[in-house]
């Protein structure tokens, strides 16, 4: 089976981040499924959805469904079992095609509070397919392999794993659970895709979808080097912005927009971000 993968899509906002742009998010749907991605990573880290209220995650959600570009997995993770439970329920209820949660934040939880909170999250959703979501630079602690064999014991519908650690190093422990994985560190797509690996949920694929593609279905050490290079050119601005500055060089109507306290391109950096797009074929046909 051909690797998958989905874009880590940005969320359009608008009127200084203060407000969803629901306009813009059928366009970008079709854009990126357009440019090669099988489907969209909604209100993770890239789309900024631990910034938005549960009305408008659930708002976004729906408009992605709505837009049918693709497989949909929808990011729930929140800051209370409560809160992710509900966001899990109304993604299944939407139709999304899989729900993903990450670890909360701030406090450290031992493995059976991380447990209990996957599991009631997992069942939230049930019977849609349920991703648990490694990413200890976000989450601030790692996710443990245990917890998710734990997890799995627990419920049916445990379906696979996103995994944006790095370094390779800290991806190999869940590509051993004998669940799929989908990468989200862009250098790490082929060493990954080598050692078994379902797939990439991509950040730059939000913005550079054909480029991310291409490594993808030709995985090799030179297009990991490419994917890590632009990650880099990227990074140098504020990334959620940055990235929504990209799809507008390429014709996608969005704003830079982002949610407060993330910080926003600078004037001057518009044309700097409009330049990373030029390598890019214009916005495919709609």
């Amino acid at each position: 089976m051909a690797p998958m993968l989905l874009a880590a899509s940005v969320t359009p906002l608008r009127d200084g981040g203060s407000r969803l742009d629901e306009a813009a998010i059928e366009p970008l749907a079709r854009f990126l499924v357009n440019g090669g991605v099988d489907g969209i990573f909604a209100l993770g880290t890239t789309g900024e959805g631990v910034l938005l209220t549960m009305e408008e995650r659930k708002t976004v959600a729906q408009r992605f469904r709505d837009a049918r570009a693709g497989k949909l997995i929808v990011h729930c993770g929140a800051q209370s079992t409560a809160d992710t439970s509900a966001l899990a329920s109304h993604a299944a209820g939407i139709g999304a095609d899989g729900v993903a949660v990450i670890p909360p934040p701030y406090y450290l939880l031992n493995d059976d509070a991380l447990v209990e909170h996957f599991v009631a999250a997992a069942a939230a959703c049930a019977p849609t397919p349920f991703y648990l979501y490694a990413f200890a630079a976000r989450s601030g602690y790692p996710l443990p392999a245990a917890v998710v064999e734990r997890v799995r014991e627990r419920v049916d519908n445990v379906a696979g794993l996103k995994v944006s650690e790095a370094p390779f190093e800290r991806v190999e422990p869940y590509l051993g659970l004998g669940l799929p994985v989908y990468v989200g560190a862009e250098k790490l797509i082929p060493a990954a895709l080598a050692a078994g690996a379902a797939g990439a949920v991509s950040g730059l694929a939000s913005a550079f979808p054909e480029t991310v593609a291409e490594v993808v279905a030709n995985p090799d050490a030179a297009g990991a080097g490419r994917l890590e290079a632009l990650r880099g050119a990227v990074e140098r601005f504020p990334f959620q912005s940055a990235l929504k500055g990209v799809l507008r060089a390429r014709g996608v109507p969005i704003e830079v927009d982002v949610r407060a306290p993330l910080p926003v391109l600078l004037p001057g950096q518009a044309d700097e971000v409009a330049r990373l797009a030029a390598p890019q074929a214009a916005a495919p046909a709609r």
